[in-house]
């Protein structure tokens, strides 16, 4: 394995805020269901507003990646006044479960469109180009990634928008904490797959055989 292979899963960890990031991204719902359970809705969402707060202060103050913190605080605050709004905790998750199935359409699309976005966003977050997409092998793998996370946010959506029929606030927060990050972090394992091979064909590809011109085309000799 190259150096530059064996970086693709701390710079995907990285992006999402690495080991912390993902426990820090639970508490805001742990918080919101388990006051919920025991207190006034008002002071649920007081609280999980609060809990994201303060994991997005902490980020800030250790100096570690804000995105993650800062998002997840955007996503709690949305859902917590939503639930104020309405006068109910279940739409503390409306917003994410309608997300999962906006996201698990445009995933499928691009795969249908042959565009896999695992590839496209993998380009644009790293400029390495899309080299990869003329190679039936490397899409290939970019087409499997995507459908795995494709088959996440449809679980996701399957999942939660029962629950939410189901009126289980509890069993709601459960679902999304056991299919946030655990979930997502097992189809990053196909993700680092898809492009650890992308790499290698690719760079296989671009690598011109011994004895020749890399700037000048094969000559025929005989």
């Amino acid at each position: 394995m190259s150096a530059r292979e064996s970086d693709v899963t701390p710079t995907l960890l990285a992006r999402m805020g690495g080991w912390s990031g993902m426990l820090y991204a639970s508490l805001p719902t742990v918080v919101f269901a388990a006051v919920d359970a025991a207190a006034p809705l008002h002071i649920a969402v007081v609280l999980g507003v609060g809990a994201a707060a303060a994991v997005a202060g902490l980020r800030l103050a250790r100096r570690e990646p804000l995105a993650p913190a800062f998002s997840g605080l955007f996503g709690v605050a949305i859902g917590a006044v939503l639930a104020f709004w309405t006068g109910d905790a279940r739409d503390y998750f409306v917003v994410g479960i309608w997300a999962s199935a906006i996201l698990a359409v445009v995933f499928s699309v691009s795969i249908i469109v042959r565009r896999p976005l695992v590839g496209v966003v993998w380009s644009a977050l790293t400029g390495s180009g899309q080299a990869w997409h003329p190679r039936r092998s490397a899409r290939l793998r970019y087409d499997i990634a995507t459908a795995a996370l494709t088959a996440v946010f449809t679980a996701r959506f399957v999942v939660q928008f029962w629950l939410y029929g189901e009126q289980s606030v509890a069993w709601l927060a459960v679902a999304r904490i056991a299919m946030g990050y655990p979930l997502t972090a097992l189809a990053l394992l196909v993700v680092v797959w898809a492009i650890r091979g992308s790499r290698r064909t690719t760079s296989s590809a671009a690598t011109p055989r011994a004895g020749t011109d890399p700037g000048s085309p094969l000559r025929r000799t005989g």
